[in-house]
């Protein structure tokens, strides 16, 4: 494993690494990799504007949603001026397995409190391992262009992913919080163990 894996780890509390072969993958079919991280940067938009209608009384969550809502659909126009520019347009949104799986591990009900502290930390993995996967293609790939495109887009998930840990703590109990947070990352290695290698963020 090389340092960068082990410092990217480190950094982002991910179980896994990412299967080399996934890269290499996405490398050979870049236009499907950017039409499927351009609907992960909407959704990512929407998740945010949810926070907002669900939770109106943490005006700082509100406020840090609000920018969020705003940087993450720059990053879909960033994305989509891209594929324009290949001479393809925005394809079909694809399935996603990774976020599917990953939504199933808190139990259902609980108090509102509970279910907020629960989708902080969903979000705050989705952008750990869209960080780590950033950094991946910021690395690996042959256009000079995209790769730098990616690895300011890694910063950007590594500040999001902080932001959301820390919503997290801050609205739950600190050592509840970070068992589940420990829980939810042992889960996810499995799903990624288990997924393969296809052309998507979370593939």
């Amino acid at each position: 494993m090389s340092s960068n894996t082990d410092s990217s780890k480190k950094m982002l509390g991910l179980k896994l690494p990412t299967d080399p072969r996934w890269v290499n993958i996405v490398a050979k079919n870049i236009d499907e990799i950017l039409t499927d991280h351009a609907y992960c940067e909407q959704k990512a938009a929407s998740t945010a504007i949810s926070f907002i209608i669900g939770y109106p009384e943490y005006s700082d969550l509100v406020a840090e949603m609000t920018l969020l809502a705003q940087e993450e659909m720059s990053h879909f126009k960033m994305v989509h001026d891209r594929i324009v520019a290949r001479g393809q347009h925005l394809g079909r949104e694809r399935k996603d397995g990774y976020v599917n799986k990953l939504m199933t591990f808190f139990a259902k009900g609980g108090s509102r409190n509970t279910n907020l502290v629960h989708r902080l930390l969903y979000a705050a993995l989705i952008e750990a391992r869209s960080c780590e996967r950033f950094r991946l293609l910021s690395e690996a790939l042959e256009d000079k262009s995209l790769a730098e495109f990616y690895r300011k887009l890694m910063i950007s998930e590594a500040n999001h992913y902080i932001m959301f840990l820390t919503f997290a703590r801050q609205y739950g109990d600190r050592a509840v919080v970070d068992q589940k947070w420990h829980d939810l990352l042992e889960f996810e290695a499995q799903i990624i163990k288990d997924l393969g290698s296809a052309e998507l963020v979370h593939g």
